[in-house]
């Protein structure tokens, strides 16, 4: 089992940057891949990012591509979310999943292990 703890949301104002972070216990991260959800109130939960087991892919949704960066550590067991560029609509519950499956995935509901999520808000 992995268990996954997610900081470093909060109130930023549009354009700015926040980074979050999801740490990982257990000594198999480095077999997950590991994705970023979001979910704003009244909407699905929806990915923003996932990367591969070992981080040498990576795969956004359309609408962070070139804003967000997804990156990780496994000696760390840690996966980051580095968010710049900040806009209203990027503010969500946003939720880091761990996923044993083969190939990267963007469904949320393959995904295998889940944080609580931390709260992103972003003020124009």
């Amino acid at each position: 089992q992995v268990q996954l703890l997610e900081s470093g949301g909060g109130l930023v104002q549009a354009g700015g940057s926040l980074r979050l972070s999801c740490a990982a216990s257990g000594r198999t991260f480095s077999s997950y891949h590991m994705g970023w959800f979001r979910q704003a109130p009244g909407k699905e939960r929806e990915f923003v990012a996932a990367i591969s087991k070992e981080g040498g892919s990576t795969h956004y949704t359309n609408s962070v591509k070139g804003r967000f960066t997804i990156s990780r550590e496994n000696a760390k067991n840690t996966v980051w979310l580095q968010m710049n560029n900040l806009k209203p609509e990027d503010t969500a519950v946003y939720y880091c999943a761990a996923d044993r499956f083969v190939a990267l995935r963007t469904v949320a509901h393959e995904y295998d292990y889940w944080g609580q999520g931390t709260q992103v808000t972003v003020s124009s």
